[in-house]
């Protein structure tokens, strides 16, 4: 069995960077506040408290979309960039480009989630990869139904898609919120593990650019506007952001434990925190 502590002594370094220290004052604030409500606590309030701000901030992508849209802001590129995307079409970039975007689908992400929590749970010995990548999940498909539910903007016309068609409200989109959210957290967690600087550099570069071809799928395939792929890929970068800072702070819980707290009783159970 690997003992919690070990866990956090391998994950709470990236280079030289502690992320248990915090350099803003919230953060050191909230680093007193993960004291008094211990290590597991810290990490499924922030968790359950994230989710909540992370529709509420959904919601408010929606108002300001509403804004953008009424006068014609950023909303001004989606009729360019989808003509643009229409003159460049071939079938065989047609069919590469549907076989790409299925990869983010309703199926082939939570296969690439299963399989990537499967992977680096038994890896490390860990429920981490568990916890992060089904809690990063989970928000998102909340913050894709909430913004669909909110807005109900129409997709392009199926005249200008590339077939299967589909038919769901097409704010935000689904495809490139969830290829932020889950290549990240992927990244994130394998980076925590990687010594070199070159090794973390291409694990980001790939995540990045798969989210980004994701997105890109969308628009070219006409399946959505390019202000529903930008607004996906802000919102999953910012609940990407929430679920690290949770994982942060259940390391600086545990960090600041005291030290036979860190060295429990052996247990049965084949993994740990």
């Amino acid at each position: 069995m690997r003992e919690g502590g070990s866990e956090v002594r391998e994950d709470r370094f990236v280079e030289e960077r502690d992320l248990t220290r915090w350099r803003s004052p919230m953060g050191r604030y909230l680093t007193r506040v993960t004291d008094r409500l211990g290590p597991y606590a810290t990490l499924i309030t922030t968790l359950i408290i994230g989710m909540a701000a992370a529709v509420g901030l959904t919601a408010i992508a929606a108002e300001i979309y509403d804004a953008v849209s009424e006068s014609d802001g950023v909303a001004g590129l989606d009729e360019p960039l989808l003509a643009a995307a229409i003159s460049i079409r071939t079938p065989w970039l047609d069919t590469a480009a549907t076989y790409l975007t299925d990869v983010a689908g309703v199926i082939g992400m939570p296969i690439i989630a299963v399989l990537a929590m499967i992977v680096l749970a038994i890896r490390r010995r860990s429920w981490t990869p568990i916890i992060l990548i089904s809690a990063a999940g989970v928000g998102s498909l909340l913050m894709t139904i909430a913004g669909k539910n909110l807005i109900g903007r129409a997709r392009p016309d199926i005249t200008d898609a590339v077939p299967p068609y589909e038919h769901s409200p097409s704010f935000p989109s689904g495809h490139a919120l969830n290829a932020v959210v889950i290549a990240g957290i992927i990244a994130y967690l394998l980076i925590l593990r990687q010594q070199r600087m070159i090794t973390r550099i291409i694990t980001i570069t790939i995540a990045a650019i798969f989210a980004v071809a994701i997105g890109a799928t969308r628009v070219y395939l006409g399946h959505h506007w390019f202000t529903d792929v930008l607004a996906a890929c802000f919102l999953g970068a910012a609940w990407l952001t929430l679920v690290i800072t949770a994982h942060r702070l259940y390391l600086t819980a545990r960090a600041r434990e005291p030290i036979n707290a860190m060295q429990p009783a052996k247990s049965s159970t084949p993994f740990g925190y």
